[in-house]
């Protein structure tokens, strides 16, 4: 019974790692817009900055998720930092790197 569970558990978890991975890829695009979109593309950053924080904090539980949220924000508010994949790059942090140091 135990197992069943486990497993259940393992494969909720496979797919909340899959979901935040392509949701990351999908916000991260969006985050970049304002390369694709000359000059409305600066006054997007301005109302994305708090968004993609708000939404690092709450896919990412945690410091990782404040210091990320803070991080984000801060990407999408200076100047030519959009093209940093700051969603991605937590992923990666919180699925490959902390995990190894484990």
């Amino acid at each position: 019974m135990k197992e069943i569970i486990f497993t259940e558990d393992k494969k909720q978890f496979q797919k909340n790692k899959m979901l935040k991975l392509f949701l990351g890829i999908i916000f991260d695009f969006i985050g970049m817009l304002s390369y694709i979109i000359p000059g409305i593309g600066e006054m997007f950053d301005i109302v994305w900055a708090p968004i993609s924080g708000f939404l690092l904090l709450k896919m990412y539980k945690g410091n990782i998720g404040k210091i990320a949220g803070i991080f984000g924000t801060l990407e999408e508010i200076i100047p030519f930092t959009d093209i940093i994949p700051t969603f991605t790059i937590t992923w990666i942090y919180v699925y490959y790197i902390q995990k190894k140091s484990h």
